[in-house]
């Protein structure tokens, strides 16, 4: 059964649902030297600094609404391109549902006359925004107003209609149009569109049909062809899902066709430390550095944190220097982990300087870390406290 996309504008609902703030109406217009070009270029890199507060960007639309001189559609996407990509920020917390609503402010009959028709590239931006916001629907109901629009469809597009299904638990009807339906929109799937849907596959706990369609396309060949990521993604799917034995197995049948890098490593060498298999982890992590591929701190965080909640603090101390020695930073999970294996074995005066190294570096506690060092002095309390 083919996918349902709506054709009814979604602009209503992405508006009450979706924006952040309500427009405010500045009663001074702009200048006549005001340049819709300037501004729009202005407000997009305050956008990419995360410094562009929902207010500012509506009062630079208020300006736009009483000026004459149009916007192309080129500022536009540009713009609304950065607030899709923001870091939620204390000016802005969502960046990406501003600009659904600002796009929906563009887009009203007496905006029109002075905004550039939606291009490709707006729609595409504005389906991802719509995966952002946690609101995939309403990303497939622009898909079916870009339908309306005639313009011509790309493999960009294509598999961002395959995010939206895959984020809206749709994956069967991604699958279809993943291997039936691309082709009608006029595009050839490409290798992120295939990790798209393998994502999906894997994050529905649907990790051996993941591997089924990827063994199709190796076997199918083309100009498609599974790349690191795709084994990445399966291999993690398997670790989620407790099947380390089909991990390690397509670990091994990937080093035949791709080169392994250090998020597949890290995902092993992760999943082996949960396992607390320590010594085969360690195994993996000496392999990874005969094969030129350098750990990174979340390489080491794996390991230190397997080591301490196995209580073997000393093996914990030779990671932690061994990480540092390598010029890599602990977060504060390594340091509370690292801290609190420490603490259970009552060398509290080497956890508090531990604690004085972290914060001498700039990171903040958090409670784990204050908890790990109450906790520890409690037991140290009660070990020495006569009886």
């Amino acid at each position: 059964m083919p996918p349902r996309y709506s054709t009814t504008t979604p602009v209503s609902r992405i508006r009450r649902r979706l924006s952040s703030t309500t427009t405010t109406t500045s009663p001074a217009r702009p200048s006549r030297s005001w340049s819709p070009h300037a501004a729009f270029a202005a407000a997009t890199e305050r956008a990419r600094a995360g410094t562009l507060s929902p207010e500012d960007a509506h009062h630079l639309f208020d300006d736009l609404l009483r000026q004459a001189a149009p916007v192309s559609e080129r500022s536009l996407d540009s713009f609304l391109a950065a607030l899709a990509r923001a870091p939620d920020s204390g000016a802005c917390r969502d960046g990406s549902a501003l600009a659904i609503a600002l796009f929906n402010r563009a887009r009203r009959e007496e905006a029109v006359p002075r905004v550039a028709r939606p291009t490709i590239f707006t729609y595409g931006v504005l389906m991802n925004c719509c995966c952002r916001a946690l609101r995939p629907d309403l990303g497939l109901a622009f898909f079916g107003l870009l339908l309306r629009t005639g313009l011509k469809k790309n493999v960009i597009i294509g598999s961002t209609l395959l995010k939206c299904l895959c984020y809206a638990k749709r994956t069967d009807e991604a699958v279809n149009v993943l291997f039936h339906r691309m082709s009608e929109l006029g595009c050839v799937p490409d290798a992120l569109s295939y990790n798209i849907v393998l994502k999906g596959l894997c994050e529905d706990g649907r990790s051996q049909q993941a591997l089924d369609l990827l063994q199709k396309v190796r076997k199918d060949g083309g100009a498609c062809s599974p790349d690191v990521v795709t084994y990445n993604t399966v291999i993690h799917g398997f670790f989620k899902e407790g099947e380390i034995g089909k991990a390690c197995d397509l670990f091994h049948e990937m080093q035949q066709m791709v080169v392994p890098d250090v998020v597949t490593y890290n995902s092993i060498i992760d999943a082996l430390c949960k396992a607390r298999v320590m010594d085969k982890a360690e195994l993996f992590l000496r392999q990874m550095v005969e094969r030129g591929v350098q750990p990174n701190e979340v390489t080491y965080t794996s390991i230190i944190h397997g080591y301490s909640s196995l209580g073997k603090w000393k093996e914990a101390s030779r990671l932690f220097r061994k990480m540092t020695s390598l010029g890599l930073i602990p977060n504060i999970v390594t340091w509370s982990s690292f801290m609190a294996s420490l603490c259970k074995h009552g060398r509290t005066k080497e956890a508090a300087g531990v604690f004085d190294s972290m914060t001498a570096k700039g990171h903040k506690p958090n409670i784990v870390t204050y908890g790990a060092l109450i906790h520890g002095n409690k037991e140290s309390v009660q070990m020495y406290s006569p009886i």
